[in-house]
């Protein structure tokens, strides 16, 4: 028996419960009414268990990802010479933004568009 009582089958993962809380948590902050927000987490919980259910697998925290909305961000705040506030700003030193920068810029100005 789990520690509140209830019996494995009688509770769900706290993975799945979390991820139904939070999907239905959104849904309604998206104005969607909140039994409708709730039966969506709860078919999002579902599919998470029913498609990924025993499987073994370690979640990605997803850092290239945050690191490059976060440069997509700076570049477009970029000014040509505002480094030390969007140093300041990101918590980055200037240095590291002109970094980021030349890593946006090197990866392909999203600003700059193909002549053919």
């Amino acid at each position: 028996m789990a520690r509140d009582g209830k019996g494995m089958e009688g509770r769900r993962h706290e993975l799945l419960e979390d991820v139904h809380a939070r999907a239905a948590e959104v849904a309604k902050e998206l104005g969607i009414d909140p039994d409708l927000a709730d039966q969506i987490g709860c078919a999002i919980a579902d599919h998470l268990a029913q498609n990924w259910g025993g499987q073994n697998f370690t979640i990605p925290m997803d850092y290239h990802y945050r690191i490059g909305k976060r440069d997509s961000e700076i570049y477009d705040l970029f000014t040509g010479n505002n480094h030390h506030i969007l140093a300041r700003e990101f918590g980055m030193t200037v240095r590291g933004i002109y970094k980021v920068i030349a890593r946006v810029r090197a990866n392909g100005d999203p600003d700059q568009h193909d002549l053919f």
